[in-house]
């Protein structure tokens, strides 16, 4: 995903000043780590993306022979991933603060900033689902449990901050409306969605309780907060007209709710019976289908939607930016929603749409991931 989704409408900027206010240029001139001064938030898209991989592969009905060593294979690299750009964004904020600051105040990049909790989320869900194969039970719980109580606060804080910035110093007007506003709000839900990991290795009683009502806290948190802002997005579509070609791909952003509350519900199913009540257990598992199935068959409709958009725009001639990494998280977590699906009501047509998503994700993970390397490797995504 790109860092350019709409014009800047505030005095923040998309390029901000060399050297910050009273800062002499020739020391400016002489900041370390030139390249790092573009790297903004949108970068944990390529971290995000890449974990979805090991856990929608590992959540498929069908395993294929050496499917889990391939999934395992994905989460490491996912993790190291991970610790690259973490470090990058480190020497981003240190050596670069006026531009990290810049980005805040920039309505075009500051919904990012939900990225950098979805990558932590992602990568420890992969930790416990698959990574436990190599660091063993415990390790891998206990790096699940760092990764989600960080990724759970920073999507907490990043849900109230964005906002607000929008509010008090972004200028955004209802035309200008851009899937990316969703990045901050669906964090909570990946919480909602991975946090069911954790309940069973919890103590029995209120712990388990709290832990998974929690969770559907999350849950409800994200999913009204992106009820509000779906109808702008769909209304900008219809009264402005498609979206510039290389922002065109930021549309299957709106699969990430969808397919993440989808892939929620059931995982809370799933957690319930250990954790709550008879009546409340069966109620959950009776919410995950009944919930599911219409809001996947919106995500579906939406995805030709995007899917028909994207191939109007590829044929305008857009070409790679970093908007092609919503191709990949938002896809996965309709596969871990369909795979859900799968489970809970026993029909293999969701099995079989689950595979279906899944080969479309590992495509677009492959074409964004080739193009990522490539473009490092010239020097057109991070000047030097």
């Amino acid at each position: 995903m790109a860092s350019t989704t709409v014009p800047p409408r505030a005095s923040a900027t998309r390029t901000a000043p060399a050297a910050a206010p009273g800062a002499h240029p020739a020391r400016a001139a002489r900041r370390p780590l030139p390249a790092l001064r573009q790297f903004g938030p949108n970068w944990y898209a390529c971290v995000m993306g890449t974990a979805i991989i090991a856990t929608a592969g590992a959540a498929l009905p069908h395993q294929l022979p050496g499917q889990r060593t391939a999934c395992v294979a994905v989460w490491a690299l996912s993790v190291a991933v991970l610790a690259l750009v973490l470090a990058a964004r480190a020497g981003h904020w240190l050596h670069h603060r006026d531009q990290a600051r810049a980005h805040l105040l920039d309505p075009a990049v500051a919904p990012f900033h939900g990225c950098l909790s979805m990558a932590l989320l992602a990568v420890g869900a992969g930790t416990l689902t698959v990574g436990r194969d190599v660091l063993g039970e415990r390790a891998a719980l206990a790096a699940d449990a760092v990764l989600f109580g960080a990724g759970t606060v920073l999507g907490l804080a990043t849900a109230v901050a964005v906002p607000y910035l929008m509010v008090v110093r972004h200028e955004v007007r209802a035309s200008q409306a851009s899937p990316v506003w969703l990045l901050p709000l669906v964090s909570p839900m990946v919480s909602a969605a991975v946090g069911p990991l954790l309940v069973p290795h919890l103590p029995a009683g209120q712990a388990r309780e709290a832990l998974l009502l929690g969770c559907f806290a999350l849950f409800g948190m994200s999913l009204l907060a992106t009820l509000l802002v779906l109808p702008l997005l769909f209304g900008r579509l219809l009264v402005g007209g498609p979206l510039p070609a290389v922002l065109t791909p930021t549309l299957f952003l709106v699969l990430g709710p969808l397919g993440q509350s989808t892939t929620a519900a059931g995982q809370l199913a799933d957690a319930a019976p250990g954790a709550i009540g008879a009546p409340y257990a069966g109620a959950l598992a009776g919410f995950a289908v009944v919930y599911g199935v219409p809001v996947l068959g919106f995500a579906l409709l939406w995805l030709a939607l995007a899917g028909a958009l994207l191939v109007r725009a590829a044929r305008r001639g857009m070409g790679f930016a970093m908007t092609w990494w919503a191709l990949t998280f938002p896809v996965g977590t309709c596969v871990t929603g369909a795979a859900g699906l799968a489970r809970h009501t026993g029909l293999a047509a969701y099995g079989w749409l689950a595979w279906a998503l899944f080969l479309c994700l590992a495509a677009a993970w492959l074409a964004a991931a080739v193009h990522t390397v490539r473009g490092l490797a010239a020097g057109r995504l991070l000047p030097r």
